[in-house]
């Protein structure tokens, strides 16, 4: 609503966001009646250009402590009818940011988050390092599948990383079909998740999806905007992939209404999707603040392409430290150019570029945050909303020193890709696993906005 671009057609709108944001009911006054209301301000908007309709800001609205509390207080009660398996997934840009918050280590961080939402009625807390897999995975197939198509297809290259929630808003609501066709289609790993928690676990353990109430905790707000995508919601259960977004600062609210601190709580191992099994030590993938979609499918691309084994990237940075390229070369020629651009400003230039046909690469991995998902707008802010650099810098310092596992080494991913996938190349892979992403609403003045 404080957006300067807002529709005029927006006001005609009929529906009430006091009516969709209501309790469902739900009166019961409780110790967190005073948590602030979930909203996203214009300045922490990534994806701004008139891209939220007033339900859906409602339905953002509702992605807050409140909600999370509603069905805890509910399973709190007689009616065990209305009772739902609270699951909550952590976002492995989320630790980093407790454990320096807390002067932890990122085990004990996972640890005492997990046993602080199970001190409130959670019954399940995921890693969602195994969604990721999954994404880096499909990713880096369907990467080699366009650069072999490359000649015989017109939007085959460049391809485009699709995790991040507030760019893939952007391309679909301001840019044309021209760029969302070169977006990759494998999920991102929240809804990956998502469809591994309602999808396998709910199968394992017997329970229809909606009886799920699952909850992801993550850096940024316009994960919350990803949760409500149509194509990540069953019809038939009436239950969404993901239920709630939390943002890491959220959970601190939390605990600060609560009085808790970090070093107060019991570390509880994090549960896994398998059995009674529990996850180890955190892992993460490559790349310095995020699942290094850039670093995992350049090696995995120049193995299979070219037969070269890639064992450290060299980034040269160009305009400025957001805007980085890799590249291969074989017998003197340059065969693979890679970039990450990071922030609007970048991708607006990347944007002018395609379209001007003067565009050089074969992968970008375009994030909206400057920075990348540990500058999350929902985690590392100071009081009046900037970047608290001295945090995020800690958080840098223990995102990169948390062991790296390559996907391809999971045996949990390959059995599942057997046992619950059908197969590598089955249907199942691709409605599981992937989605489809066309420009929504076109602007004529998309590219003039100032970012």
């Amino acid at each position: 609503q404080e957006c300067s671009k807002k529709q005029k057609n927006d006001d005609t709108q009929s529906t009430s966001v006091d009516a969709l944001s209501s309790d469902d009911g739900f009166e019961e006054k409780n110790e967190f009646d005073t948590l602030a209301n979930a909203k996203i301000l214009l300045s922490d908007c990534l994806a701004c250009d008139s891209c939220m309709t007033l339900e859906e800001g409602a339905r953002v609205f509702q992605q807050n402590q409140k909600e999370f509390f509603r069905v805890l207080n509910l399973n709190k009660k007689c009616d065990t009818s209305k009772h739902k398996v609270l699951a909550v997934s952590l976002c492995p840009q989320s630790l980093p940011y407790f454990a320096a918050k807390f002067n932890l280590s990122v085990n004990e961080a996972a640890k005492r988050l997990c046993g602080f939402l199970k001190s409130l009625g959670v019954h399940y807390v995921f890693d969602t390092t195994i969604a990721a897999d999954f994404s880096i995975l499909e990713s880096q197939r369907e990467f080699v599948q366009r650069y072999q198509r490359r000649n015989q297809e017109e939007h085959a290259l460049p391809m485009f990383a699709s995790a991040c929630p507030g760019w893939i808003r952007y391309a679909e609501r301001v840019l044309t079909n021209l760029v969302t066709s070169h977006i990759c289609t494998a999920k991102s790993p929240q809804q990956i998740m998502g469809s591994l928690v309602k999808g396998y676990f709910a199968r394992q353990q017997n329970l229809s999806p909606d009886k799920i109430f699952h909850v992801v905790v993550a850096p940024c707000y316009d994960k919350k905007l990803e949760a409500l995508r149509e194509d990540f919601y069953t019809a038939l259960y009436n239950s969404a992939e993901v239920d709630c977004v939390l943002t890491s600062g959220e959970i601190v609210q939390i605990m600060e209404q609560k009085n808790v601190s970090m070093k107060d709580v019991t570390e509880v191992a994090v549960d896994s999707l398998f059995d009674d099994l529990k996850e180890g030590d955190v892992v993460r993938h490559d790349g310095k603040r995020s699942d290094g979609y850039l670093e995992h499918i350049f090696k995995h691309a120049a193995k299979e392409l070219f037969g070269v084994d890639v064992k450290e990237i060299t980034y040269k940075a160009l305009k400025n430290k957001d805007f980085q390229e890799v590249t291969l070369e074989k017998d003197g020629e340059t065969v693979l150019r890679f970039a990450a651009a990071y922030g609007f400003r970048n991708i607006q230039n990347m944007v002018l570029k395609l379209k001007k046909g003067k565009f050089l690469y074969h992968f970008v991995e375009v994030l909206a945050c400057p920075g990348g998902c540990l500058n999350g707008k929902g985690q590392a802010q100071t009081e009046d909303g900037k970047p608290d650099r001295a945090l995020l810098a800690q958080m840098e310092e223990v995102y990169t020193a948390i062991p790296v596992r390559l996907p391809e080494t999971n045996l949990h991913v390959q059995r599942m890709y057997q046992d619950w996938l059908e197969g590598m190349d089955s249907k199942k892979v691709q409605d599981t696993l992937h989605t489809t992403y066309s420009a929504v609403n076109q602007s004529t003045s998309s590219l003039d906005i100032k970012w």
